[in-house]
């Protein structure tokens, strides 16, 4: 691990501002995002926020915590142990200080240590002054205090002057790791344009933080930290979360399709933010529904599709189990729709703030009856856009609903992200059925895909009938024939498969072909896998990665691909799912490393699991 007060510069740093849910921790580390992105360093980041609205002040339950990884060199994860630990009070510091690694810096707003708050975080006594944090070096302050003497001047109330703590605490990070405040002044300026005061006078609490540090090095272990600009391909980069690269993809994908696209949502923690960002695309042809359930919402969606729109719904496995009906009706109807879902740890209410993959069986298995749907995992904040797009074209092409899976993590986290040329994508324009075929219309007609025609409503000698029961092969009557159930069912099934056909196949993502062992991995396990295998790689191990994008149906060649080596392990943050339908589906020994606890895999965890299975 990197340390902080040697006279070698890291190449990576780790940095966790942890406080209260009112301290504004998420906007704090928000910012220092943004400027640490406009560095050039590359970075990811890991928002970690309590379930609660607003959780009593300064309780063991209510802290928020905001960690960023970034470097000189690639990230691929939010880092195992911040290097350094900014604690806004006792509980901040209880819930936080076991992640620091030894050596680590602490620091602390001493303001804030008084019996009450130490009394709420559990504490018998002050942890700043017996000695119990000896294992790492320590600098307490009084923030509180620092902070209403830089904003004295402007008047405020002792409560909105405390506010502007963070920003205190902003100016500090900045200056201990050589970032430039303007874009943070600008971003205050726009942000309080009516509130010129407030403006004011979080500026000047970032002045003196800022102006702290300079101080503060003189006599303490903090030191200014300067980290170069990462290597990078030329372009336009953003930094950008997994929501708002999903939102981006599937307004790109729609415009691919050729198609307006009709958004159909309900607030649910962590995929509120689709709907948030979709509606600021109303002149892409994007329509935002936030409907009065989630049931209504994929309802609303799929009446969009059957009307000749590209349907869109969102949600988490609560919401998703909501619509568990309502998707077996995509299914029996064969119209398009993309249902994105952002999984949270369950089940029921779960922990709705916490990441979790454990919603694959839901995703592959969870509807009434046989009813097969293609499903899609995004493995970071970036490939999120691209697995939008993968999804609206497999929906539109096949006449089916597609899911799309992420993560709370994949969703509030941000990563740099260069934007693509769009004109190096395929366009795949959708035309609808305007005409009979020779013979006649046939609503449940096929092509070679398996697809039934879309036709919008209205269409003239094209009037059609669909809905929940069991359709006729070809004319789409109400039927309940054995043999024709049988059928319809078959090609319900075959035709999903079918996408088979049009996806890749299975690549390696870091290793070779074949060996001792094979880390499979899906979604935002990529990461930490790709850089445990990395290390595991570097110390002379034969381990190689691969990552899956297309749950359902699977690549052809993924099957052969894992016999080729003598063991398969598959971490993932559930029991085992994905390691269930490798076993079924390839019969090959795929073994778990699970973990459920509601945080993202480490990357020291995955490399003590591949030692033990090449062991």
């Amino acid at each position: 691990m990197n340390d902080m007060t040697s006279d070698s510069q890291p190449d990576a740093v780790t940095v966790r501002f942890a406080g209260d849910s009112g301290d504004g921790m998420q906007l704090t580390g928000g910012q220092f995002t943004l400027s640490t992105a406009l560095s050039g360093n590359d970075l990811a980041t890991f928002p970690d926020f309590p379930a609660e609205i607003r959780a009593p002040q300064g309780t063991l339950f209510g802290v928020s915590a905001f960690q960023i990884n970034f470097g000189s060199r690639k990230i691929n994860t939010a880092g195992d142990e911040p290097d350094v630990l900014v604690a806004m009070n006792p509980a901040a510091l209880k819930v936080n200080v076991a992640a620091l690694r030894p050596g680590g810096l602490i620091i602390a707003d001493s303001g804030e240590f008084g019996d009450r708050n130490l009394a709420k975080a559990k504490y018998d006594s002050n942890p700043l002054e017996d000695g119990s944090l000896g294992k790492w070096q320590l600098m307490a302050f009084d923030i509180s205090a620092l902070t209403l003497e830089a904003v004295k001047p402007f008047g405020l109330s002792n409560k909105e002057a405390l506010r502007c703590k963070n920003m205190w605490t902003l100016g500090l990070s900045l200056w201990m790791f050589d970032r430039d405040r303007q874009p943070i002044v600008d971003w205050l300026k726009a942000k309080f344009a009516k509130k010129p005061d407030i403006a004011d006078a979080n500026i000047a609490a970032l002045n003196a933080g800022h102006a702290y540090g300079e101080t503060a090095e003189l006599s303490g272990p903090m030191q200014k930290v300067s980290i170069p600009a990462a290597p990078s391909e030329p372009g336009v980069y953003r930094t950008v979360t997994g929501a708002e690269s999903i939102s981006l993809g599937l307004v790109a994908g729609a415009q691919l399709a050729s198609l307006p696209m009709f958004f159909g949502g309900y607030p649910i923690t962590p995929a509120s933010a689709i709907l948030h960002h979709l509606a600021r695309y109303k002149e892409y042809g994007v329509t935002t529904f936030q409907a009065e359930d989630e049931i209504a919402a994929i309802c609303a969606a799929l009446g969009a599709s059957y009307a000749g729109s590209l349907g869109v719904t969102s949600s988490s496995g609560p919401g998703i189990a909501l619509k568990g009906e309502a998707m077996g009706l995509a299914i029996m109807t064969e119209l398009p729709l993309v249902i994105v879902n952002s999984q949270r740890g369950g089940p029921s209410t779960g922990l709705p703030t916490k990441t979790e993959q454990s919603d694959l069986y839901q995703a592959v298995y969870g509807r009434n009856g046989d009813a097969p749907m293609p499903v899609i995992a995004a493995c970071s904040p970036g490939d999120a856009f691209d697995c939008a797009i993968e999804a609206v074209r497999i929906a539109t092409h096949y006449m089916t609903p597609v899911m799309l899976l992420t993560d709370g993590y994949i969703a509030n986290a941000a990563e740099p992200w260069k934007v693509p040329d769009m004109s190096s994508y395929t366009p795949f324009p959708i035309e609808h059925m305007t005409k009979a075929q020779e013979g006649g219309f046939l609503p449940y007609g096929r092509d070679e895909k398996l697809s039934r025609p879309w036709v919008k409503p209205g269409t003239p000698e094209l009037m059609h009938r669909i809905g929940g029961i069991e359709k006729a092969v070809d004319t789409g009557h109400i039927e309940y024939a054995p043999e024709n159930h049988q059928a319809m069912t078959d090609i319900r099934r075959d035709k999903v498969l079918g996408v088979a056909g049009s996806i890749p196949d299975q690549a390696v993502d870091m290793g070779e072909a074949s060996g001792k062992l094979a880390v499979v991995g899906w979604g935002s396990t990529y990461g930490p896998i790709s850089q445990a295998v990395r290390r595991s790689r570097d110390a002379g191990l034969d381990v190689s990665h691969i990552h899956i994008r297309h749950i359902w149906p699977m690549p052809n060649n993924l099957g052969d691909l894992l016999r080729s080596y003598d063991r398969v392990i598959v971490p993932e943050m559930n029991t085992g799912q994905l390691k269930t339908i490798l076993r079924d589906q390839f019969l090959v020994d795929a073994r778990p490393v699970n973990k459920v606890s509601g945080q993202p895999f480490k990357i020291a965890e995955l490399e003590a699991a591949i030692a033990e299975n090449i062991a």
